[in-house]
């Protein structure tokens, strides 16, 4: 076993080091209690919040504006400005997101077609509350979602603290259900109470939340089915070794199961960093959970840049930081990752607080085929078609008419060639 913080590791030992997204495991403990939510409705919920010490026995379980107001009167000045200011970043950047997406009108043989944006209607918002309260995801997931123009936002978190309502109140939450876990999502996905069905169900969580999402997932949309946090490092010879150590031990201090690596063209600096990982690791608070997901990721050793690019491309992570000396010019080669940091000074930590971009990310390499949430989770896109003019329509009457012959729906052709008449 190696006696290095950060083992030695190749980039295919990493990859099959990624367990499933949902465990099975999660998946038998998470099903019967989403179907308890969804055949028993609010006794069920209140059932496993009790059991699970979301709300105290007979607990209020709904907590509606009026309480996030009080909340966010009560919550000191300064705490105050400082969620604001994170929100109006959010806001500011998924406001650009939606400008970005537009209606679309397109002319076809005798008449016009095209496509509207409309938001969703309600929405589900998760944010965790396990050691401590995490109104980040708040801002992250309901200013987002309210940009967007959903109309009836609920966040759900367990045991949920002052400043996670004040975060709601802010984000323009309707409700706060005072619930986690597997049951919080059953709840927003089928409605309970004053708790509307949601239209999609967003939001980071632990596996059996995971596992609950992609339970309801054909009930309603979720953003993404997200497993442990990941990051990695890239960097060559002018990275700063205490940079990139505090960098890897704030990705590992969120769970023993979070992978943070790095990868490098300078043997050195991984030497260097293993001796900053242990120096910085002493005075850590969190330095138990820290040091297991060192031992659970790694560092690769890469010959040059090109072979760092493939390896970063391969593990397709969460959070990618390149701390380069031409890190602009390597950044638009790179393609598989959820969210980008480019240059020394863009800390991953300043997406996880509200720089703008979302914090909400695919892992486990899902990051080759999705990208975070965004404005657009909480958008559709509704196609329209009109015909004003029967004969320019000629050409395309016709060819709807071959179709559906071809593929023997004569229903079909039929019925495109009655407006030929």
């Amino acid at each position: 076993m190696s006696s290095r913080l950060l083992p030695l590791r190749s980039v295919a030992e990493l990859v099959s080091r990624r367990n499933g997204v949902v465990p099975a495991e999660a998946i038998a403990v998470a099903a019967p209690i989403v179907e308890s939510v969804r055949l028993r409705g609010e006794a069920a919920l209140r059932e496993y919040a009790e059991r699970f010490s979301d709300v105290a026995p007979g607990g209020r379980l709904f907590l509606d504006r009026g309480v996030l107001a009080r909340a966010l009167s009560d919550l000191a000045a300064e705490d105050r400005a400082r969620l604001e200011r994170v929100a109006e970043r959010i806001r500011t950047f998924a406001e650009a997101q939606r400008r970005a997406l537009d209606s679309v009108t397109v002319a076809v043989p005798g008449g016009t077609a095209g496509h509207w944006i409309a938001p969703l209607e309600r929405a589900g918002c998760y944010a965790p509350g396990g050691r401590y309260p995490l109104p980040s995801s708040v801002l992250m997931t309901a200013v987002t979602a309210k940009t967007a123009g959903v109309e009836q936002i609920w966040v759900a978190s367990p045991k949920p603290q002052p400043i996670t309502l004040a975060a709601a109140a802010l984000a323009g939450a309707d409700g706060v259900l005072s619930a986690g876990g597997a049951h919080a999502i059953a709840a927003l996905a089928f409605g309970v109470g004053p708790l509307s069905a949601c239209d999609v169900v967003v939001g980071p969580g632990n596996r059996y939340v995971t596992a609950a999402k992609q339970l309801v997932a054909g009930r309603v949309a979720i953003d993404m089915l997200a497993g442990p946090s990941e990051l990695v490092v890239f960097a060559d010879t002018t990275a700063s070794p205490a940079a990139v150590a505090a960098d890897l031990l704030a990705q590992a201090e969120h769970d023993a199961d979070a992978l943070p690596i790095l990868v490098t063209t300078d043997r050195k600096l991984a030497e260097h960093v293993e001796a900053e990982l242990a120096r910085q690791l002493a005075a850590l608070p969190t330095e138990p959970l820290a040091r297991k997901a060192l031992a659970n990721g790694g560092v690769v050793v890469v010959s040059n840049v090109e072979e760092g690019v493939v390896a970063c491309d391969a593990l397709a992570p969460e959070h990618l930081e390149l701390l380069l000396d031409n890190a602009d010019l390597v950044a638009p080669r790179l393609t598989h990752f959820g969210a980008l940091f480019i240059g020394g000074a863009s800390a991953e930590v300043l997406g996880d607080y509200g720089a703008g971009p979302n914090h909400v990310l695919p892992t486990g390499g899902t990051a080759r085929s999705k990208g975070g949430l965004s404005v657009y989770t909480f958008l559709r896109v509704r196609t329209w078609l009109r015909i004003d003019d029967g004969a320019a329509a000629r050409p395309l009457l016709e060819d709807a008419a071959w179709f559906g012959r071809v593929e023997g729906l004569e229903g079909h052709a039929r019925s495109s060639e009655r407006r030929l008449d």
